[in-house]
């Protein structure tokens, strides 16, 4: 195991267990008269899902639409327990309300109010250097906040370079989708606009052409860039779609040469490796990188979408194989990412010592494996779009299996473990007696995975409206992506 890998995913992850003509002036469409009621429009369907699935969208978009702050548009890192705000939380909810309004789930009305609500206070939110008086600075947010003041949560949390991102994906979802010509929704396209404009990239390359992961007032900036293949592709796309603060060519470049020591080959799949599934689901959530290749994935024959398959294929694969023998693994129910686990101790049984974690970047990949026995329904559900054929029966049989614990009004529960048997210690969850441990909660930063890309494997939707972006395509053509939907969407303009 490479223990600064994961220290430097730990910091990825939080303290804690991240000039041109304004965008608001897009060409006007039709103003629509909006119904009292929710009704689920016309989405072009690319794959049918069964009915589990369907139920799972939309039990995980609730979570986004109750566990919100109605005052402020902020959403908790984890509920439906007391939690501080996490501005990932916010990016993935603010996609969600999309999928909610074309799903029938809320009307197009609920979702803008709530919208404008979120992107007004971001826009307005202090940004300052103090220690405890600020949302962020120079643009970025803090990783987490109070979910009533909007401040930063407390002295350990960072300005986060890649949660910042996170969030702005959704920023830049609510600039495309939301698209008519009426003041609602003109107010949210320049909001979007505004806030996107307003972060300086450029600040955060403390080590150029990289950018580092974070800055707090009193350590300054993290002693970590973004390199290595992971979420971070994200970070480097926006930043070098910036119209008023871009980053220079050279950086993904420099980024890119930084991942080729983790291509090999892992349990049959040979692939661009990251252990946490996070990692090929993130940027994945937004864009859609079928057809579309950079220089590396043309030298490597393959694009980013690929990948993300056989990392898909390869950890089901590692479950299969169990080389930790652990409890209930098998072809159905597997998946390594961060998340929460039974607790942060050493459970002995004779001659044999097994140590169970907290929050962690648990996965399996040629980088490293941190596996303790606790699966992830995230780390499938969010690859659904990669391997449908795998992740379907893996999703039902989970549930069919174990519902009755880890299936909640919000979808699944963070994680369980079903090697966890002691009562001793436990910090989170609860123990279900001979059957294991179960997580009850939801993490925001699950959740959004799951629910978009069911939704992009169901329609294509998130990544439609994306592809709608501008900044999103300059990002991607600046990092030197050609073919596929980029080429098709320049010859159609």
């Amino acid at each position: 195991m490479q223990v600064n890998k994961i220290k430097r995913l730990s910091l990825a992850l939080g303290a804690l267990l991240a000039c041109a003509a304004p965008f608001a002036a897009t060409a006007k469409a039709p103003v629509k008269k909006e119904k009292e009621v929710a009704t689920a429009s016309a989405l072009k369907q690319v794959h049918a899902v069964p009915p589990m699935i369907a139920d799972l969208e939309k039990r995980t978009f609730q979570w986004f639409w109750d566990s919100a702050n109605p005052s402020n548009g902020l959403i908790p890192d984890h509920y439906p327990t007391d939690s501080f705000a996490s501005i990932a939380s916010v990016g993935f909810g603010l996609t969600a309300y999309g999928v909610g309004v074309e799903r029938g789930y809320v009307t197009r009305q609920q979702a803008i109010e709530r919208t404008l609500t979120t992107l007004r206070f971001f826009n307005n939110s202090a940004q300052n250097d103090s220690e405890d008086g600020a949302t962020g600075f120079h643009g970025f947010y803090y990783h987490f906040l109070d979910m009533q003041s909007g401040k930063r949560f407390a002295r350990w949390v960072e300005v986060s370079t890649v949660d910042t991102t996170l969030l702005l994906g959704g920023v830049l979802f609510a600039q495309s989708y939301y698209d008519r010509d009426t003041p609602e929704e003109k107010e949210i396209r320049q909001l979007a606009d505004d806030i996107y404009r307003r972060v300086e990239w450029t600040w955060a390359q403390q080590r150029k052409p990289l950018i580092s992961m974070g800055w707090t007032p009193g350590g300054k900036f993290i002693p970590h860039d973004w390199k290595g293949y992971d979420e971070g592709m994200l970070v480097y796309i926006l930043a070098l779609g910036s119209p008023t603060h871009p980053i220079g060519d050279d950086a993904w470049s420099a980024w890119s040469a930084t991942y080729n020591k983790t291509w090999g080959e892992f349990y049959g799949q040979t692939h661009l490796g990251f252990a946490p599934m996070f990692g090929h689901q993130y940027s994945h959530t937004w864009v859609d990188f079928r057809g579309i290749r950079d220089a590396w994935s043309r030298d490597h024959n393959l694009d980013y979408f690929e990948n993300s398959r056989r990392a898909t294929y390869s950890q089901q694969a590692y479950a299969v194989a169990n080389p930790g023998k652990w409890t209930g693994y098998g072809k159905n129910v597997w998946g390594l990412t961060a998340s929460n686990g039974p607790g942060g101790l050493i459970v002995k049984n004779g001659d044999t010592e097994r140590t169970f974690h907290g929050y962690t970047a648990r996965g399996a990949g040629i980088d490293y494996i941190s596996d303790d026995g606790t699966i992830v329904p995230t780390a499938a559900g969010g690859s659904i779009a990669f391997a449908p054929e795998i992740v379907i029966p893996a999703l039902e049989e989970m549930k069919q299996k174990y519902g009755q614990y880890a299936y909640t009004k919000y979808g699944f529960v963070d994680a369980f473990n079903l090697s966890f048997h002691t009562q001793t210690d436990i910090r989170t969850g609860r123990l279900v007696p001979d059957v294991g441990w179960f997580d009850t909660v939801h993490l925001g930063i699950d959740q959004g995975p799951i629910v978009l890309m069911i939704e992009n494997h169901r329609s294509d939707f998130v990544w439609n409206v994306m592809k709608k972006n501008p900044y999103i395509r300059k990002g991607l053509e600046r990092a030197g992506f050609t073919g596929g939907w980029l080429e098709q969407g320049a010859k159609a303009e």
